[in-house]
């Protein structure tokens, strides 16, 4: 066995063995014993529906709860299908942009979506 590794996340050389997993007293942080390097953290890049499904640009989703729309009169109801989304980077989490027919153009949280 090679020699005992510090922890990735807060650097401490108190790691101990648990297999399969290395444990940090300090923080606990907990990651795999055979990983040779850094442990990768998860790509935030990824966009997933409610059911944690990979969404891409061109997928058609279907909404799972009735979502309130600023400036209309009517709810987007729960079931309605959207059809080609396209995946932006958004600050406010609302990261997929679409139309929809009744609606027009708007964004969506993809927590509020799932993919069909």
């Amino acid at each position: 066995m090679s020699e005992t590794p510090s922890c990735p996340k807060c650097n401490s050389t108190y790691v101990y063995p648990d297999p399969p997993l290395w444990v940090c007293p300090e923080c606990a942080n907990e990651w795999p014993q055979n990983q040779e390097s850094q442990p990768q953290e998860p790509d935030e890049s990824i966009i997933r529906d409610a059911s944690g499904n990979e969404l891409q640009d061109g997928d058609s989703v279907v909404v799972i709860k009735d979502l309130k729309v600023k400036g209309a009169s009517k709810p987007l109801k729960i079931g309605t299908k959207v059809k080609s989304i396209r995946l932006v980077e958004s600050s406010d989490g609302h990261n997929i942009a679409c139309k929809i027919d009744g609606f027009g153009a708007m964004k969506l949280k993809s927590e509020f979506v799932k993919k069909s």
